[in-house]
């Protein structure tokens, strides 16, 4: 069964098996100590740390290891925030970055910081200049993600990097998903990362200080990865981490090849095979596996089940697949259609084992399944019945509070036939997606979105849609 959802966590490289295995029975002891099996425990952790820092592009005494990719967001922020506390409070972010980092700046704001958060364009990308124009005097810390988790667009980390090395702000770079594929450029001050992105074993993260980068711990201190990440090291996990990413650089430029053939083929088959489909993410600054999608008039929890079933695993960022009840961050800072969201990303190398015939299949498989979940929800064909009243000449209104992703759009649908060229009609809703999906709905039908105004009893709003066409 193929696996698509590498984005998520890749499946153990062979190389990372092989090294986990072997450790095992090498680095079990304690590297802290002076006897005969802490020094070869030692002479393991000292080896993984120069591989693993050779990968970043930063010296081996400037990386430490912890026990997760949050651990590293999370202690990379607070430490980074405290080394500069007395310059200011002040955090810049995007708003798609990781949720990790997006936790940070929460509890950053909780405790009396202020937080900035840049936004982006329909692709999901940042623009340098909204990041220059967010750094003030009292900036402690701008943080960017190398490329997004959920559509794979690539950030100008570079050109973000050289303004806020010329305004003396460091900026932390979350890797997660590029680290694999290369280092990441510029001139950053700190980098995380975690292991089970690239084919490594879960429970391993990387955070990179480099040096004349004001540093405070939080917490308690430890003798242990320079007191930033205390406890006892997995080091047989660190091993497989470090041996894992080594070899998947040396697979990194075939692979990335392949895998940018097999997402063009998704790019390019999805819109032509399934009607009414939005492609999401920039076309071609993007990571080589991943290519984002999103559905209308489909309930993204029916959808992925759906595909699961035929033997395919993705993911989404569609509310109807989380227990909030709320789209995507990133699917809402983009502006684009999240409903019936579907993520895949492409495991590499022979571990992820995915090929042109994997593709074709689930190419095949896909718009029987989008029309079999639309058929389910009662989305309409050519004509329906109309679920509207008409209070007033040009105006009709659809009453679709209570109803939940992706229920008010196709409520909209049903009534949209027989409305006449220049009526207005008011998509009357409380769900939270709603605010996204309904104008994402008049782009793709190049119908006018006319905003959106208080309704006059209850909860929710009314969306004004005008059809021009």
């Amino acid at each position: 069964m193929p696996y698509f959802d590498a984005a998520s966590a890749a499946p153990l490289h062979p190389v990372a098996r092989q090294a986990l295995l072997a450790s095992l029975d090498e680095g079990w002891a304690d590297p802290a100590r002076l006897y005969r099996e802490g020094r070869r425990a030692r002479l393991l952790l000292d080896a993984a740390r120069e591989a693993a820092a050779e990968a970043v592009g930063c010296r081996p005494d400037e990386l430490v290891f912890t026990s997760s990719g949050t651990r590293a967001v999370h202690s990379g922020i607070a430490g980074a925030l405290g080394g500069r506390r007395r310059l200011g409070r002040h955090l810049i972010v995007s708003a798609v970055e990781h949720s990790s980092v997006l936790h940070a700046a929460e509890s950053h704001e909780a405790e009396g910081g202020t937080v900035t958060r840049v936004g982006v364009d329909r692709t999901g990308a940042v623009d340098p200049g909204a990041y220059a124009a967010a750094l003030r005097p009292d900036t402690a810390l701008a943080c960017l993600q190398s490329a997004n988790h959920e559509v794979g667009t690539e950030q100008p980390v570079g050109e973000v990097a050289a303004a806020c090395r010329a305004a003396g702000v460091p900026l932390l770079v979350d890797a997660a998903q590029s680290l694999g594929w290369g280092p990441v450029a510029g001139d950053w001050s700190l980098l995380t990362a975690s292991a089970h992105k690239w084919g490594g074993p879960a429970g391993v993260g990387l955070l990179a200080v480099r040096k004349g980068t004001r540093f405070a711990p939080a917490g308690p201190g430890d003798e242990r990865e320079s007191g930033r990440a205390p406890g006892f090291e997995n080091l047989p996990a660190i091993v497989a981490a470090a041996a894992s990413l080594r070899a998947v650089r040396a697979e990194a430029a075939r692979e990335a090849e392949r895998l940018r053939e097999l997402t063009a083929r998704i790019r390019a088959g999805v819109p032509e095979l399934v009607p009414d489909v939005e492609v999401v993410g920039d076309p071609e600054r993007r990571l080589p596996g991943i290519v984002t999608f999103s559905c209308l008039y489909v309930d993204g929890e029916t959808l992925l089940h759906e595909l699961d079933r035929a033997g395919y695993s993705v993911s989404s960022g569609s509310s109807c697949t989380s227990s909030t009840l709320t789209p995507s961050h990133v699917l809402v800072a983009m502006g684009v259609l999240s409903e019936g969201n579907v993520r895949v990303s492409l495991p590499a190398g022979e571990a992820g084992g995915v090929s042109a015939e994997d593709v074709d299949g689930f190419l095949a498989v896909l718009p029987e399944v989008v029309r079999g979940v639309r058929e389910k929800l009662g989305v309409p064909v050519a004509s329906g019945p109309a679920a509207a009243e008409e209070p007033e000449a040009g105006t009709v209104v659809v009453d679709a509070l209570g109803k939940r992703c992706p229920i008010p759009v196709i409520e909209l649908a049903k009534v949209w036939e027989r409305v006449p060229v220049g009526a207005v009609v008011r998509v009357l809703s409380d769900d939270e997606a709603a605010r996204l999906d309904i104008p994402a709905w008049c782009e793709m039908r190049g119908q006018r979105y006319e905003g959106e105004e208080a309704v006059e009893r209850g909860a929710g709003v009314a969306y004004l849609v005008r059809r021009v066409s």
